[in-house]
């Protein structure tokens, strides 16, 4: 018997199906688009029958196309973007589109909350910072404007724990993806009651799953998902961790003197600690299921999904000789720019497409009749790492930070040679980069192998699944450059942000001059 793993990884575009071994190679993916639902201004959702459907085509075609025996998978491991949100009914039935992490519609009550002191009492009970697409916001953003979505609702639910539900029947999360949720005192690893108290929402608290170890066989394969995915009644499902800790697992991240980052939708740099830190205050802080450790995070939508976005407005015509040459369109990029780093470029792009600094600029300044397409894409290349190393300078800096002297890298840029030593350039750190390239998946294939009993610890399974492929180490004379870049890059956006602020303080008064 051969025995295999199976991690799933439902990201901000893609759901994702990979089979492993228990050495950690990358057996096979079968990959499903999701698409992204955009019916008000602000609102980024998905409809979560959909997102189960493409896991149940992913699973059944990764058995069927790679011959493999459903009696030889040993564990099934789902994991999933953090934030966002699906609300279920008791029979597990979406009562609304779910939620997707680069949501901002609860903008304006988190503004109110800050305004009003609120957040102060919120934000030590989370240990964590508030922000739009987290699901404390959206479920208070619920409360106030749908009332019928709150009175269908029987349990609020990140997305791996959705698609978990789905396989086996199993409702409750993880200390990963409550600490993402905003939902649990992070100390504790338990749901804070009171920060839903200080909000004024006790009444979600019974609709809340409860958290429980990641590393744990919860169910075996429903006979209704049997039937949908291929996959033999029973098999072991594990609970697994949310994607960006993962990704973390995947790469190897262990101790303090690393720093995890993926580029992907987001802009993630994650830093390990021994007790929360709230100077600075992350994004994101959840217990890490290694060494005893506390994951600090900062995130923004800001990453390769700009790069995405230009590929899939302006290049249909590569993309179609790239697929006529059996090549990625994505090859045809790195191409592009590696043919332009000999020469100057002084094109800025500001990688805000989904989101950034209330004011900052999206797009492009400094192009002249000469700029072609090549020109663009180092740009978003440059802006991309320049908004990583602005990211990265927020986690780095205050009392509490880390001091890490390396990056182990994830995410679309990690396979590109050019691209990823442009990070490394900008970034002024040593970059890794580990054996995989679905790694959200592969770190929940970890989770299971170590709940199924072929590892003793998560750390055991980066010994024996873990391996180092390539390391990049900064370039002087590329990162003077590119620290030129940044600092104009930082004063456009300062620059963008006080007249955004100047000009709706104006437009405040004269509203308030109207009304009287």
């Amino acid at each position: 018997m051969k025995q295999r793993l199976v991690g799933i990884d439902a990201g901000g575009t893609m759901t994702k199906v990979v089979l492993f071994d228990l050495q950690g190679n990358e057996l096979a993916c079968e990959r499903q688009p999701n698409h992204v639902l955009l019916l008000n201004p602000g609102w980024v959702e998905r409809d979560g029958e959909a997102m189960w459907q493409a896991v149940c085509v992913s699973l059944r075609a990764l058995l069927e196309k790679t011959g493999t025996n459903p009696a030889d998978i040993i564990a099934i491991t789902p994991s999933g973007y953090g934030g966002g949100v699906y609300l279920v009914d008791r029979d597990g039935i979406n009562v609304r589109n779910g939620v997707i992490s680069p949501d901002t519609r609860s903008i304006p009550l988190i503004e109110r909350w800050h305004a009003s002191g609120l957040a102060r009492g919120i934000i030590p009970e989370i240990e964590s910072n508030i922000w739009p697409g987290q699901t404390f916001s959206l479920l208070a953003w619920f409360k106030e404007n749908e009332p019928e979505t709150f009175r269908r609702t029987a349990h609020v639910l990140p997305c791996k724990d959705f698609l978990r539900m789905r396989l086996c029947g199993d409702i409750s999360t993880d200390p990963t993806d409550g600490g993402c949720a905003g939902i649990i005192n992070v100390t504790r690893s338990d749901i804070s009651q009171q920060a839903f108290a200080i909000a004024g929402m006790k009444e979600w608290l019974p609709k809340l799953p409860a958290v429980r170890n990641a590393v744990e066989i919860v169910g075996g394969i429903s006979a209704g998902a049997a039937a949908a995915t291929g996959l033999k009644e029973g098999t072991p499902v594990c609970r697994g961790v949310y994607d960006v800790v993962g990704c973390a697992l995947a790469t190897g991240v262990e101790n303090d003197s690393q720093l995890a980052a993926v580029a992907g939708t987001f802009s993630i740099h994650s830093t390990l600690h021994r007790t929360p830190t709230l100077n600075p205050l992350p994004t994101i802080q959840v217990p890490y299921p290694v060494g005893n450790y506390v994951m600090a995070t900062m995130a923004t939508p800001t990453s390769a999904s700009n790069l995405e976005w230009f590929v899939k407005t302006f290049m249909a015509a590569e993309k179609q000789q790239a697929s006529a040459r059996g090549q990625s369109v994505y090859d045809i990029c790195n191409d592009l720019v590696a043919g332009t780093m000999a020469k100057g470029n002084d094109i800025l792009f500001f990688p805000f497409l989904l989101d950034g600094p209330r004011g900052a600029p999206a797009g492009f300044t400094g192009m002249t009749m000469a700029t072609g397409m090549a020109d663009m894409l180092r740009a978003i290349y440059e802006g991309v790492a320049c908004v990583h190393r602005m990211d990265m300078t927020n986690l780095l800096t205050g009392p509490g930070a880390a001091k890490p002297d390396v990056i182990r890298f994830a995410g679309g840029p990690s396979r590109s040679a050019v691209w990823a030593q442009m990070f490394t350039d900008c970034l002024g750190l040593p970059l890794e980069i580990t054996n995989g390239s679905e790694l959200g998946a592969k770190g929940a294939a970890m989770c299971g192998a170590v709940a199924a009993g072929a590892y003793a610890s998560l750390g055991d399974a980066m010994k024996g699944m873990v391996k180092l492929e390539r390391r990049f180490t900064p370039d002087a004379t590329r990162g003077a450059v590119l620290t030129g870049k940044y600092r104009r890059f930082l004063s456009s956006i300062e620059t963008s942000v006080q007249a955004f602020q100047a000009t709706r303080k104006a437009g405040d008064q004269a509203d308030a001059q109207a009304a009287q």
